[in-house]
């Protein structure tokens, strides 16, 4: 439970980073890099819940999200320069973010007696939305419908993360590799350009 605990508060705390670094060179002040920050992180975790129907979202209920996403707002705010000189900053934060959130989607849908398939859609909504979101308030293009390889990345990871459950591997175990993975189609579709066949 610790680390489940530790990768959504990471989660979140990444995602709320790359909100608030979209708007970056838009010369948006404290509170439009905050709100877009804050609105990213908690998205996708706020579709999943609403469509679960549980209650109370899991931000409203834990203090220590709120304090997770404010640091991320912060930090952003304070390193914008720093953070922005480092190779795909935004790539990385955003990579990181849906990876943890996927899998933590899959096991909330699961803990509330979903089946397998729902859980797995459960877990890419919860990683998906809260970019598709970000990119909507700064007016561009939703990552989804773009050629990079998004969505389906966590969706690998989410049916790995439940046929690796089906055999039994160790939660934690289970938990870091299916991250892993995620993580790997991202960098690696990148680094080689790859993507999804176009519909025609």
């Amino acid at each position: 439970m610790e680390l489940q605990y530790a990768f959504e508060l990471t989660g979140t705390f990444v995602f709320a980073i790359s909100g608030a670094l979209a708007i970056r060179e838009r010369e948006h002040d404290l509170f439009g890099a905050g709100f877009t920050g804050f609105i990213t992180a908690i998205g996708g975790g706020t579709v999943r819940d609403i469509l679960l129907d549980s209650y109370p979202l899991v931000w409203v209920s834990d203090i220590w999200f709120l304090y997770s996403i404010l640091l991320g707002i912060l930090i952003a705010f304070i390193f914008p320069s720093f953070l922005s000189r480092l190779r795909k900053t935004f790539f990385l934060f955003d990579t990181l973010g849906i990876a943890f959130l996927t899998v933590l989607g899959v096991e909330k849908a699961l803990s509330l007696g979903v089946r397998p398939e729902i859980a797995a859609i459960m877990g890419m909504f919860s990683a998906v939305m809260g970019g598709v979101i970000r990119d909507t308030l700064t007016n561009e293009i939703p990552i989804l419908f773009r050629k990079e390889v998004y969505a389906s990345a966590c969706l690998a990871g989410a049916i790995l993360y439940l046929v690796l459950n089906y055999y039994g591997v160790l939660r934690n175990y289970n938990m870091l590799i299916s991250i892993s993975l995620i993580i790997s189609i991202r960098l690696i579709s990148m680094k080689y350009k790859l993507s999804l066949p176009r519909l025609r």
